[in-house]
């Protein structure tokens, strides 16, 4: 089956039937940015947060110098949050380190726990040292994924310093936030790291230990 033709995708968007609205934005794949993106914000409003939702999220995979302002007037105002988690996911997936600033005010003042965990996550895939204590701060959410979505950052951005901090989860109750820890551990080359790591590598949970054994192996390698 042939690709749609940007003119066909550009009809289809227009339909009244969301599925093909849908149906568009994914056939917008094998398209540049340049070509993509007028096509994309003419969904940016739709009447189906389906849609809208999937057209924020191609804004971060079809980079072009017009994502990044539109996705940050997204992030901050947008009244439906979850479209401002979207946003905050895309910025992510941009990895303009001008997102820093506005991910970080994000994780402080938004209000729902969704957009602040996109925001975590965002800010390690930027992979910046400076989102090293608006992490630090997500570490003491009482979210549970907030926490997660910290230790895995702190990883990614390779904060050496705060092995210390993240090492308190290490008898968390919680296998997923363990498991965060052995694959955010395998970046944080220490001595504190490998010594945690082989404690982690006997975990009763198969995905931790797994995390933890494949962690040490990298830490190993020259």
């Amino acid at each position: 089956m042939n690709p749609l033709t940007l003119e066909q995708i550009a009809t289809q968007l227009d339909s009244p039937n969301s599925k093909d609205r849908m149906i568009a934005l994914a056939s917008l794949r094998p398209y540049s940015g340049e070509e993509a993106v007028p096509l994309i914000k003419k969904v940016l409003n739709d009447e189906i947060l389906q849609v809208r939702s999937m057209a924020v999220f191609a804004l971060g995979i079809k980079q072009t110098e017009e994502c990044y302002p539109i996705l940050v007037q997204l992030l901050e105002t947008d009244p439906d949050y979850g479209i401002r988690a979207d946003a905050a996911g895309a910025l992510g997936y941009l990895a303009d380190n001008r997102a820093l600033e506005p991910l970080s005010r994000a994780f402080y003042e938004d209000t729902e726990w969704l957009v602040r965990f996109s925001a975590a996550v965002s800010l390690g895939n930027l992979q910046d040292i400076r989102a090293k204590e608006v992490l630090l701060a997500a570490l003491e959410s009482e979210e549970t994924v907030l926490q997660q979505a910290a230790i895995a950052a702190l990883g990614e951005i390779r904060a050496v310093d705060t092995v210390e901090a993240i090492l308190k989860f290490a008898s968390s109750d919680d296998w997923l936030i363990r498991q965060r820890l052995a694959e955010a551990l395998g970046n944080l080359p220490t001595d504190q790291s490998r010594s945690a790591l082989r404690f982690l590598a006997k975990d009763e949970h198969p995905q931790v230990s797994q995390a933890a054994t494949l962690s040490l192996e990298r830490l190993e390698m020259p």
